[in-house]
């Protein structure tokens, strides 16, 4: 399932007009593909930067466009204007573009050569105002669309290209993705049912519904030698509990656990699924809740959601493509419990069994220990602790007339006490701004319990992903007021209300 993202190229194109004469567009043609170049050796950029030949017409323009649409490892375009462009020429391309593009609003020197600059110097290098050009036509067509400003060899502007081609991807790879969902929604729960149909239609995923002895019948076809195979796996990766050992009395919940994982695994692989739902409350056919096999599927780069939550299981999949190649981890998540101590308010993290070890810290343990809910035997789990550091929780929700993608950075930090009591994968965070002002945020703009948790991807990755998708984009952070936020949904309610009018 883990996809190497250098099979994805973006597409370096660079604007002009014939204008300059050949001279002027040939030195524009060589700086171009020195920049595509060194974005291409950055290890900021995560994905291969493909050099296009200057664009100097409505017709080429209108080509190139053409020609991302139907290039299928092609995510978008890096467009930059080296000199000035008459945005004219771009309206048929870029109104038939259906992939996105990041305006570079750079040029090729970084300084200005302050005692030989002539007018030849200011006629190659008009990117201040060729920029602005090209930005009034993308305004005028009311297009989002991400600028980065500042000179191309820099780290802050490699970064933020990078950023933005991470979000890039993760929107690529959601067009004709599909997610199964095993079983349906857990009874009588709102916020993770949704409508299927509008979020294909806008999100390009499909959420097709499977009745679980559809999986089960893969399960039980596993292969003894599979099964084996997958045992001393566990046995090299993990600290597994002595009961669980070879002569164990748990050994053989184990072996179902591990029987399930494959089952799982070859009916995802067969269907081309790329994220999955499971509900504790539609279980017929299975021995135990799947927890080891979530766990070990998210790690391998699936998108998860508990009890069918759907939404949330495509989200997690986004962010474990914007996060592939980075430092941390990525995780499906829940909100379980508060710590309300005046010295220091926090949340606790979990789920009953299914947080990725992608996240995990220390020594990761493999036990089996009584789940209390869903009528079935004991189900198999890994069980870790999370390092500290800076983390994100987004949340996505079907608001009825839109999508909303809600996002809460946060500061993970160490539990005050051991938890030899809690068989469970745990983390411990203090959400930006407070525990009072986030939750309290949280639920005025009905941010569901369930969410998306990294350590790699940020608020940035999720607000550029927010506008490919062209969905609300609400955060929570430091600046955050019960106030501020409370206007910002008003206000937001009315902007979306009067766009379906427009």
């Amino acid at each position: 399932m883990r996809k190497d993202l250098k099979e994805l190229e973006v597409w370096f194109v660079t604007g002009s007009q014939h204008l300059y004469g050949e001279e002027t567009l040939k030195q524009v043609d060589r700086d171009s593909r020195e920049i595509a170049a060194a974005l291409d050796r950055s290890g900021d950029i995560p994905v291969r930067v493909v050099f296009k030949p200057v664009v100097i017409s409505p017709e080429a323009i209108h080509t190139i466009c053409q020609q991302a649409n139907t290039t299928g490892n092609c995510i978008g375009l890096i467009t930059w204007m080296h000199t000035f462009s008459p945005a004219k020429m771009w309206i048929a391309g870029l109104k038939s573009l259906s992939k996105p593009f990041v305006h570079l609003h750079t040029q090729f020197n970084r300084d200005i050569p302050w005692d030989s600059i002539d007018m030849d110097f200011m006629n190659l290098n008009q990117s201040a105002h060729g920029g602005r050009e090209f930005g009034f036509i993308g305004s005028r067509l009311r297009i989002e669309r991400k600028v980065v400003v500042g000179h191309w060899a820099t780290p802050m502007v490699q970064q933020k290209l990078g950023t933005w081609l991470r979000a890039a991807a993760a929107w690529h790879r959601w067009q004709g993705g599909r997610v199964a969902r095993f079983g349906d929604n857990m009874r009588e729960v709102a916020v993770t049912e949704g409508n299927k149909v509008s979020a294909q239609i806008q999100f390009g995923y499909s959420v097709s519904g499977y009745g679980v002895g559809d999986l089960v019948e893969r399960i039980n076809a596993v292969a003894e030698s599979d099964i084996n195979a997958l045992m001393e796996q566990y046995e090299a990766e993990y600290e597994v509990a002595p009961e669980a050992r070879k002569g164990g009395a748990l050994r053989d919940t184990l072996k179902e656990a591990a029987r399930m994982e494959k089952g799982m695994r070859n009916f995802l692989e067969e269907g081309g699924f790329s994220a999955f739902t499971t509900t504790f409350e539609d279980l017929h056919g299975l021995t135990q809740l799947p927890g080891l096999a979530v766990q070990r599927l998210m790690a391998d780069g699936y998108g998860f959601g508990a009890e069918g939550d759907w939404k949330t299981a495509a989200l997690v999949w986004a962010m474990k493509v914007m996060a592939t190649g980075l430092k941390g981890g990525t995780s499906f998540m829940e909100d379980y419990t508060y710590h309300l101590h005046p010295d220091g308010m926090k949340v606790l993290g979990a789920h009953m069994l299914e947080v990725c070890p992608s996240i995990s810290h220390g020594k990761t343990r493999l036990e089996v220990h009584p789940l209390g809910i869903g009528g079935k035997s004991d189900p198999a789990r890994l069980v870790f602790d999370v390092a500290s550091g800076p983390g994100v929780n987004a949340s996505i929700m079907d608001m009825g007339n839109r999508f909303r993608l809600l996002v809460n950075p946060c500061d993970v930090v160490p539990a005050d006490a051991p938890l030899p009591k809690l068989p469970v994968a745990r983390v411990v965070w203090q959400p930006h701004p407070n525990l009072e002002v986030a939750a309290g945020a949280w639920i005025l703009s009905g941010g569901a319990h369930h969410t998306g948790f990294s350590m790699a991807v940020t608020k940035e990755h999720l607000e550029d992903f927010s506008e490919m998708a062209g969905i609300e984009y609400v955060l929570i952070d430091q600046d955050t007021s019960i106030a501020a936020i409370k206007k910002e949904l008003r206000w937001n309610e009315l902007y979306y209300h009067l766009a379906k009018g427009l």
